[in-house]
């Protein structure tokens, strides 16, 4: 079998999967697309490890790593979507603003924040 079939196979793999990063805008199938992306990473190892006709199997070993690797990338990024879809009530990467403290959806500070440190201390009311 030729390299050339296997490696136009993992770059359309890939484009497709970069295409998929690019242009969607909910968080699970961002995390597809990278997993196809990683796919096509490990045919194009395996592809050349059969190639090369490697005796230690490196591209084999490298693409058991790349599973691993993308088995708890998977795990992490479900629980860190499946948090911000809890919290915000979206999973749209677009409306997905900073989340440090004092910011809210529309990205600016936060005025109930500072309601409370203008507060009158005598009658409690905002001045």
């Amino acid at each position: 079998m030729h390299l050339a079939y296997p490696a136009v196979l993992a770059a359309l793999l890939f484009c497709t999967g970069l295409y998929g990063v690019l242009a969607r805008r909910n968080a699970i199938l961002v995390l597809m697309s990278v997993e196809l992306m990683l796919n096509a990473v490990n045919l194009n190892l395996v592809a050349f490890d059969v190639w090369l006709r490697d005796s230690l199997h490196a591209g084999q070993a490298l693409t058991l790593f790349t599973i691993a690797i993308a088995a708890a990338e998977i795990g992490i990024g479900l629980a860190i979507v499946l948090m911000v879809y809890r919290n915000r009530g979206t999973a749209d990467v677009d409306r997905l603003r900073d989340t440090a403290e004092g910011h809210e959806q529309d990205g600016g500070p936060s005025d109930s924040a500072y309601s409370a440190d203008s507060a009158n201390p005598a009658t409690g009311a905002a001045s």
